[in-house]
């Protein structure tokens, strides 16, 4: 089995998909634990929803490069998705809802009209399960992805304590801390920059696994803000890597495994609670 790891990591095309699945499990994982505290998990699949019907729009006016249209378009909702759950009348669950259902019907109902392929089957699931196009990466999108990965990343250590402020007060937070709106907003535009990348790695229907599995991992096992959100890396990273392998060795779809990889260490995480709790009783 490692032999044959070995040979496939001669090839190219497997070096971009774990380097480029990485970076996404371990941006994901950082504001998975905001989402989780701030009840507003499920923005992760309105978003990928919202990406799909952007794609497909893409796909129907034969832009080379879609990332200029759906990273946008995805960031757009985003903010919008964030006004709206701050307004009485359209509640934030419902907004996420309303965005998501029309996203996702636009997109496939385009996709039915304009069809640009003889495998519109294949290219739908393909886009709502990921199950191949990790491993279809050109060299400028791997590029691309790291250094939005790497923006990601710097940006939440260099607005860290902020962040942290407005996830668990946010009302004391616009009291005492100028700006606050502004840092809520930049939230809302990490999150969409992103779903937008780990489409490449899940596809759109998984995106919300990723995010919140390793956050509620890593709650089983810590308590603190700090403590959560570097165990939720560590284990988000882990789960990635073994999944794409496990995904590569076994020929199983790549998206459906990492998932079902952070299923398991879900599971096991529970366990540990557990025990942690029966040894302390």
């Amino acid at each position: 089995m490692f032999d044959k790891l070995m040979m496939y990591m001669q090839y190219p095309f497997v070096r971009y998909a774990l380097i480029v699945g990485v970076l996404i499990a371990l941006c994901s994982s950082l504001l998975g634990v905001t989402l989780v505290l701030k009840r507003f998990s499920f923005i992760g699949d309105g978003l990928s929803h919202v990406a799909f019907g952007a794609m497909s729009v893409a796909a129907v006016v034969n832009l080379s490069n879609d990332m200029l249209l759906v990273l946008p378009v995805t960031v757009v909702c985003a903010i919008l998705l964030l006004c709206a759950g701050q307004n009485s009348k359209i509640k934030g669950d419902a907004a996420i809802a309303m965005i998501s259902v029309g996203a996702l019907a636009f997109g496939y109902l385009l996709m039915n009209i304009f069809s640009t392929s003889s495998n519109l089957s294949g290219d739908v699931c393909t886009t709502l399960f990921g199950s191949t196009s990790i491993l279809t990466l050109t060299e400028k999108e791997v590029w691309l992805c790291i250094g939005l990965s790497l923006a990601v990343i710097a940006i939440f250590i260099l607005f860290y304590n902020k962040i942290f402020a407005v996830t668990f007060d946010e009302d004391f937070a616009r009291a005492t801390m100028k700006g606050a709106g502004g840092y809520n907003l930049l939230v809302a535009v990490i999150i969409a920059v992103i779903i937008v990348l780990a489409m490449n790695l899940v596809g759109s229907l998984l995106i919300s696994a990723l995010v919140i599995f390793p956050a509620l991992s890593a709650m089983r096992l810590f308590k603190s803000f700090k403590s959560v959100t570097l165990c939720s890396a560590l284990l988000s990273v882990i789960c990635a890597l073994s999944g794409m392998i496990i995904s590569i060795l076994a020929g199983t779809p790549v998206g459906s495994t990492v998932v079902a990889v952070d299923m398991a260490s879900f599971a096991l995480c529970c366990f540990a609670e557990f025990l942690s709790g029966r040894i302390k009783g």
